[in-house]
């Protein structure tokens, strides 16, 4: 008998690997479990490709299995080599402490940490554990069991072996695998899931898990496959960098139009792997895309779904709110914050915080190429301050029109904006 759960996830195309299928399938047929996700703190923030295992994640809980997520404390300090051709530098435990705290922040919005649900998340730091292990124990009672043969074939460390790789970051994947063995024995955690390029060290970890117990011990891994674009880019990329979770990193009103900037090619892959709606909902949107793609109503779906997720109720309506603005042209509805969020990625000029006449200050910004054309533009209406049409060639642009006593929005024509900033 199939299971519903594993069947969706192969309907959103989030299954690449995976140990034993059958025997998985079995157990979830049978009862709830505790699985679990890694995530090492080599920054603050997560980004968007990192949740794609943490959403699957949240599947499981949805139908009533324990999230176990892990933040390696112990494992941030040593550098996952997978997916890297050179070392990384390593974090201080200070800095690495500051990064669970902001890990620990966003994983609250994705997943119910209830205490007094069966199935309510645990956050769990392997530090707590890996700290406690001397050399000598973690070379008899690990080292013993992993063949360096083994270990030279796994993907990751085999990469690495023409440009070179620490005894440090080889280390990496027998550390992993002693965090399954550790979460099996003490939070009976029965399943690890991850992106494809952790698929040795999972199967590290069911080997020490093998090794370690009797025959009857069972633990499985699943792997996620590497999202990509339909024209070969790589997801989760902007010009500006990545796309991060964190508000002060990436404004929701940032993050709402990577996602509303979907290309048809890729919404309806990205309405299955990242949101919770139903394979009805999805299969509607995707007739729409077919039938009447100029409504976006995919890409707006996809867009709210992520940002009331990652951000919030609030946050979301605040995003809506500048891009409708922004699409009538309606800035006046907007306040000074809101602007700065929104027009973070315009052209933009310094400038000292004098009072200026229009035409010079649109010359001296190189927002108009000349005197002349500025006048024109000015005279033709085609000039607005914060939202305002200036058609006065005498009109001084002074602290009236300095947001927040930092910026003023200038729009030249329908579309193109520019930021003055004040020295």
């Amino acid at each position: 008998m199939s299971n519903a759960l594993l069947e969706d996830l192969k309907w959103r195309g989030l299954i690449y690997q995976q140990t034993d299928e059958e025997g998985l399938e079995k157990l979830l047929n049978e009862e709830k479990i505790s699985l679990y996700v890694g995530v090492d703190p080599t920054a603050d923030s997560m980004h968007i490709g990192h949740i794609v295992p943490l959403i699957t994640m949240r599947r499981f809980q949805q139908a009533g299995h324990r999230p176990v997520l892990l933040v390696g404390g112990a494992t941030g300090m040593i550098g996952d080599p997978s997916g890297r051709s050179t070392e990384r530098n390593l974090l201080s435990k200070e800095q690495i402490e500051k990064n669970v705290a902001g890990l620990k922040k966003q994983m609250e919005r994705i997943f119910d940490f209830g205490d007094d649900k069966e199935n309510g998340a645990i956050l769990v730091n392997n530090y707590d554990w890996i700290s406690k292990m001397n050399v000598i124990d973690f070379l008899r009672d690990y080292g013993k069991l992993i063949n360096v043969n083994y270990m030279l074939a796994k993907d990751t460390i085999a990469s690495r072996l023409e440009t070179g790789i620490s005894f440090t970051e080889f280390s990496y994947t027998l550390l992993q695998g002693i965090d399954f063995n550790h979460l099996y024995d003490h939070y009976n955690v029965r399943l690890q899931i991850g992106g494809s390029d952790q698929w040795g060290n999972i199967t590290t970890g069911l080997e020490i898990i093998r090794k370690t117990h009797d025959d009857e011990a069972k633990a499985y891994g699943i792997t996620m496959p590497l999202i990509t674009k339909a024209d070969g880019t790589k997801f989760g990329k902007t010009a500006g960098g990545a796309v991060w979770l964190d508000p002060e990193k990436t404004s929701p009103y940032e993050f709402y139009q990577f996602w509303i900037n979907t290309a048809d090619a890729d919404v309806v892959k990205y309405l299955k792997i990242f949101t919770f709606l139903s394979k009805e909902e999805i299969e509607e949107l995707a007739e729409s895309v077919e039938k009447e793609p100029h409504l976006r109503k995919a890409q707006k779906a996809l867009a709210e779904e992520m940002t009331r997720l990652i951000h919030g109720d609030e946050a979301l309506e605040t995003a809506k709110r500048i891009t409708e603005a922004l699409f009538s042209g309606d800035l006046k509805s907007l306040s000074a914050s809101e602007m700065r969020d929104a027009f973070k990625d315009v052209p933009t000029a310094e400038m000292a915080k004098e009072d200026k006449n229009i035409v010079d200050l649109l010359v001296e910004a190189k927002i108009c190429p000349s005197k002349r054309q500025a006048r024109e533009d000015v005279k033709n209406g085609a000039i607005s301050i914060n939202g305002d049409k200036v058609t006065d060639l005498d009109y001084i642009v002074g602290g009236k029109d300095r947001l927040d006593d930092e910026f003023t929005i200038i729009r030249r024509g329908k579309k193109k904006y520019h930021m003055v900033k004040y020295i």
